[in-house]
């Protein structure tokens, strides 16, 4: 494969730390999930950054964090946040990488099961309503992406791994 890069976005809980885990491991390539990168980096999980600081802010660092993470060598498959490919520096910065970016197509129904609620409820998603607003609103940005891979209830991550691996690879 030329392309020693890929990212895998969707919205949140679509499955892209999970499939990229299992993606990395079936090409022998080195995983980073950026919101790990970032919690670890600033020692703060995710919700408690958007919470206390902003979204705007946490879009800050996740740029920031997503340079640094391009200009290591070595091929790797990247998880982004469910919103960094909504922004158009971040898929500027992906393509000016030659990275190959994968959406996970998941439904929101599938996704809004896998959600946490109550206190470890996602700043982005306190609600249904809100969370199905911004899914449909992301859905458009998401269909940009090079491939799309359909995520299913009854599709393990290891399946979803090896149908990408395989779409990659032609």
């Amino acid at each position: 494969m030329s392309h020693q890069l890929i990212a895998i976005t969707g919205f949140m809980a679509a499955g892209k730390t999970t499939v990229g885990r299992a993606l990395a491991k079936k090409l022998h390539w080195a995983f980073v999930d950026l919101d790990e990168l970032i919690t670890a980096q600033q020692e703060i999980t995710i919700n408690e950054l958007i919470k206390t600081k902003g979204e705007d802010f946490f879009r800050g660092l996740e740029r920031k964090a997503l340079a640094e993470v391009l200009q290591e060598s070595g091929p790797r498959v990247i998880a982004l946040g469910g919103g960094a490919w909504s922004r158009a520096e971040n898929r500027t910065l992906l393509k000016d990488h030659d990275v190959r970016v994968v959406w996970l197509n998941a439904p929101f129904e599938l996704c809004w099961q896998r959600i946490p609620l109550g206190e470890d409820a996602r700043p982005l998603a306190p609600s249904r309503e809100v969370a199905e607003k911004l899914y449909h609103a992301r859905r458009p940005v998401y269909e940009l992406a090079e491939f799309s891979l359909a995520v299913t209830e009854s599709k393990s991550a290891e399946e979803c791994a090896k149908e990408l691996a395989a779409l990659l690879l032609q």
